[in-house]
């Protein structure tokens, strides 16, 4: 959707400069910022404004303490819905924060 391969890209490790950091919360003031997860709202800007993106591959390893905080079908659902609203506002150029 973005015309970038990124392979994990709700990984939660992102790098930015902070002007681009600027650049992207005021990017995220048009587009609106209702992102659940917060991986959506730097990865969308990130994109529409050519910051450029590398995937660097994370290797995970066995659980050893704890359990995961994620629900599978709850937070895929509202990953969905980012997606979708990415898919409609970002490619397609409906609504606020299409391309620019």
């Amino acid at each position: 959707m973005l015309d970038v391969r990124l392979g994990d890209s709700l990984c939660g490790t992102k790098l930015m400069t902070r002007p681009d950091y600027a650049r992207m919360t005021a990017w995220r003031r048009d587009f609106g910022d209702f992102d659940p997860f917060g991986d959506f709202e730097l990865l969308f800007p990130a994109a529409v404004l050519g910051l450029g993106m590398i995937d660097i591959p994370v290797r995970y390893r066995a659980r050893t303490y704890g359990s995961t905080n994620i629900h599978r079908f709850g937070h895929g659902f509202q990953l969905l819905r980012m997606v979708i609203i990415g898919l409609f506002r970002i490619k397609l150029g409906f609504g606020r924060g299409g391309v620019h």
